[in-house]
């Protein structure tokens, strides 16, 4: 079954708060292979109340994000979106996770240095 995901973004990481990202990636995909279709979308303004009509909008059934206000948390459960919150790292690791069945809210993913 195909999952579409958004994740607030920062540059190339989650953002710290869900309320204050002015940019999301939007993927649909699932964990049978590595391929997912994915697409950044540039929000006008960071609102929580918009991002939240564009995850009901755009049919969205999963968001991964860092910091969300237990309103709009609530707000996503209540609308049957399942939310991995308190989730820290690059997006494409996290999203990565997240398709593989591995991924847990409160989970903080470093990229490897190499070291």
């Amino acid at each position: 079954m195909a999952h579409k995901v958004l994740i607030p973004l920062y540059g190339d990481e989650v953002a710290p708060r869900f309320d204050l990202a002015a940019e999301v990636l939007i993927a649909v995909g699932d964990g049978s292979s590595q391929k997912h279709d994915e697409s950044i979308m540039v929000l006008s303004q960071p609102s929580s109340e918009k991002l939240c009509q564009l995850i009901l909008s755009e049919g969205v059934d999963t968001v991964i994000c860092n910091g969300i206000e237990e309103e709009h948390y609530q707000y996503l459960n209540w609308k049957r979106i399942r939310v991995f919150d308190s989730v820290i790292g690059p997006w494409k690791s996290v999203l990565e996770r997240f398709y593989q069945g591995d991924l847990k809210p409160g989970e903080i993913l470093k990229e490897d240095m190499g070291s």
